[in-house]
């Protein structure tokens, strides 16, 4: 084991720090991804929404932090935003905000083929191929990411702000 490699007890690598390459690539996909994303018509909000129901599904504070202030940032509602957990349970958000939720969900869950099936046909519904491949690779994006700050343990300080 590289001295790199061990931590003292309870502290983890920060993966982002340790191979900044790999990170610097993760972050070129997410440009990547994002410009794919309003390329075929879907707005910044409904990335936003995609990032936070993803980052909430896989419990990444870090994540949830910083999509919450982008969601806001690009006019997504606090309202929407406090109910987005239990999106199913509410009237809300629009169709294709909910076929891109479930799409999210599948993405993030693909082992559940039923629900995964179900949220492709809503999504033929309302979405391109396009459109649905750009959901898909926001919710590939971000599953990446939280897993990096999940496994860092990237910190929610009070006050901080992004």
């Amino acid at each position: 084991m590289t001295e790199a490699a061990t931590t003292p007890s309870g502290r983890r690598v920060n993966i982002d720090k340790q191979a900044p390459q790999a990170f610097r690539a993760l972050l070129a996909t997410a440009e990547t991804v994002r410009r794919i994303a309003a390329e075929a018509g879907i707005d910044r909000r409904l990335t936003e929404l995609v990032n936070l129901r993803v980052s909430q599904l896989n419990g990444c504070a870090y994540c949830l932090d910083v999509h919450t202030g982008a969601a806001l940032k690009a006019g997504e509602s606090a309202r929407r935003l406090g109910v987005l957990a239990a999106w199913r349970e509410t009237e809300v958000f629009t169709v294709r905000e909910r076929a891109a939720l479930a799409l999210a969900e599948a993405t993030t869950h693909p082992a559940d083929a039923v629900a995964q099936e179900a949220a492709y046909g809503a999504a033929r519904q309302v979405f391109t191929a396009d459109e649905i491949s750009a959901v898909i690779w926001v919710a590939i994006a971000i599953n990446a990411f939280n897993r990096v700050s999940i496994l860092s343990r990237h910190p929610v300080r009070p006050g901080a702000t992004r």
